[in-house]
């Protein structure tokens, strides 16, 4: 069994060189909710230092609110956005001697994008508009991944470790009760639930079907690195391989 495990990164945490030798696909904050022209480039040579591959996590516009402030944008604004943050990162990359290779948004973006449909194409579009050769990252069972997969897009759908999920598939919008997992042991269980059965059980008490072909691991948290690495060690124990091929 095979699953990729991914981070987000330059966003200002310290954690970032250590949970790039746990992970296997970085998602590199652009700009627009954190990063800069620096943070970016730091992040791409540290992929290539640790063999990860690179990606590029868009936002919307919103440094004050780390990109969580839900918008309602024009889709062609959007549109651009996307192709500007996408841009920025690809000519740093290559600058480099590195490829981008994917994009995941980040925060209200990729959360909005998951249940709207207009929103989730313009996204897709944007990617394809740059290079069509790049996968499309988004929560498993979501209009970001049917908006891709309608344009010839490569995609990956992703579940949370730890993160809470509605009857519905969708997560527990933070804030509310049970959109956090604290607990290492409840995330582990709930993660090995997702990529061995493809299930997830609801804050609802309910069975959601979840494709986890990647796992987003959050590196802020507290005890973010002893869990990456607990990770780590059950997928060894199942015989579960972490890879972005």
């Amino acid at each position: 069994m095979l699953v990729d495990l991914n981070a987000d990164l330059g966003e200002g945490c310290a954690n970032d060189q250590a949970l790039l030798q746990l992970v296997s696909s970085a998602n590199i904050a652009c700009g627009f909710h954190a990063g800069d022209a620096q943070t970016m480039r730091q992040s791409v040579r540290w992929a290539q230092q640790y063999g990860v591959a690179i990606g590029a996590h868009p936002s919307f516009p919103d440094r004050e609110n780390f990109g969580r402030t839900r918008m309602q944008l024009p889709p062609e604004t959007v549109f651009a956005q996307v192709v500007y943050q996408l841009g920025a990162l690809a000519a740093i990359a290559r600058a480099e001697g590195a490829v981008m290779v994917h994009v995941k948004p980040h925060g209200m973006l990729y959360n909005q994008a998951a249940v709207e449909p207009a929103l989730a194409e313009a996204i897709a579009r944007a990617v394809q508009a740059v290079d069509p050769a790049l996968r499309l990252v988004g929560l498993a069972g979501s209009e970001l991944i049917r908006a891709g997969e309608r344009l010839g897009l490569a995609t990956r759908q992703e579940v949370f470790a730890d993160r809470g999920y509605l009857a519905d598939g969708t997560l527990v919008p933070r804030g509310q009760p049970g959109a956090l997992i604290d607990n290492d042991e409840h995330a582990l269980q709930q993660t090995l639930e997702m990529v061995r059965h493809h299930r997830v059980r609801s804050v609802e008490g309910k069975w959601a079907a979840v494709q986890a072909e990647t796992v987003c691991l959050h590196g802020d948290g507290e005890h973010a690195l002893e869990y990456a690495n607990k990770l780590r060690e059950s997928f060894k124990k199942h015989n579960i391989s972490v890879s972005a091929e």
